[in-house]
């Protein structure tokens, strides 16, 4: 191989992993569950129902902190109505004081979210590719954010 080639190469392997790091990795993908309310970012757009629309989030870890994109789609339909990036508060899912009966070990986990200055609580129930939303009062104050109110991520 020729010189130049090998420079290519080594330059293309460097910046691959830079390209990563700026972007951030995936760490999870998961599905909105169908009886679940959309969260308080999205609205449901006219003319349509809860029923005709799913929403996806994936977590992504980079050097800012911990993120989740969250798209929403009409059913049926390959691209987005829309696509909004969310701050997570803390370096982990958390989990309550009192853990509910009836739950796998470490769940329900719950993450805080703020999408453009509105905060919404998510729930995972067990380790599947499903999400949940919540509105149980209980849950938002021991997580100490107030419903209805815009919070700042930690």
């Amino acid at each position: 191989m020729k010189p130049m080639a090998n420079r290519s190469y080594l330059r293309l392997f460097l910046l691959i992993p830079m390209v990563i790091a700026m972007s951030g990795c995936l760490e999870s993908s998961f599905d909105l569950a169908p009886g679940s309310r959309l969260p308080k970012w999205f609205e449901i757009p006219k003319g349509m129902t809860r029923n005709e629309l799913s929403v996806t989030m994936d977590y992504y870890i980079d050097s800012h902190g911990r993120k989740a994109v969250f798209k929403i789609y009409a059913k049926g339909r390959l691209f987005p109505l829309k696509k909004v990036t969310g701050i997570q508060r803390g370096l982990y899912p958390i989990e309550l004081e009192n853990q509910p009966p009836g739950f796998p070990k470490g769940y329900p986990s719950y993450e805080v979210i703020t999408v453009n200055g509105i905060t919404d609580i998510i729930e995972h129930r067990k380790m599947e590719a499903i999400f949940y939303t919540t509105d149980d009062p209980r849950v938002w104050k021991e997580l100490g954010v107030e419903q209805g109110k815009a919070v700042r991520p930690n």
